[in-house]
């Protein structure tokens, strides 16, 4: 039993999709220099659409949100987890460790919200103090 041939064998088909997608490629690279649909690298570069958002959330600001949340559940779990599971850094993790123990201190004897308080207040002044040179090195304890 013979089926109906296919009006394209699999390396025809293959070719001919492969060219249009070539050719759909250049025709949409096309443009004249200068015109609105040219978006090159001195067109990047001369708008600023390559550069980074000046909207950007400082790291400093960064850290604060993610230790203070940290803080918060280990202070609530009484319990740390790993500290790249938690996306901190080593450094960004001793202070997490810090700011629990303090807050524990702090919630013993003055209650929850000023544990609170002082998680705010010292995840701040911590993270300003790692960021105040720069950015942590690359190294994961860094």
């Amino acid at each position: 039993m013979t089926s109906g041939g296919a009006p394209w064998s699999g390396a025809a088909l293959g070719f001919g999709l492969g060219l249009a997608l070539l050719t759909g490629g250049l025709i949409t690279g096309c443009g004249q220099d200068g015109s609105k649909d040219s978006a090159g690298p001195r067109d990047a570069a001369r708008t600023g659409a390559g550069s980074p958002s000046p909207s950007a959330t400082p790291p400093e600001d960064l850290c604060t949100r993610i230790v203070t949340y940290w803080s918060r559940e280990a202070l609530a779990g009484d319990t740390y987890g790993d500290y790249q599971s938690m996306g901190l850094s080593g450094r960004q993790y001793e202070l997490l460790m810090k700011v629990v123990d303090a807050a524990r201190t702090e919630k013993k004897s003055k209650g929850a919200q000023a544990a609170e308080r002082l998680i705010d207040r010292e995840t701040r002044a911590g993270c300003e103090d790692l960021y105040r040179p720069g950015a942590p090195s690359r190294e994961p304890w860094g």
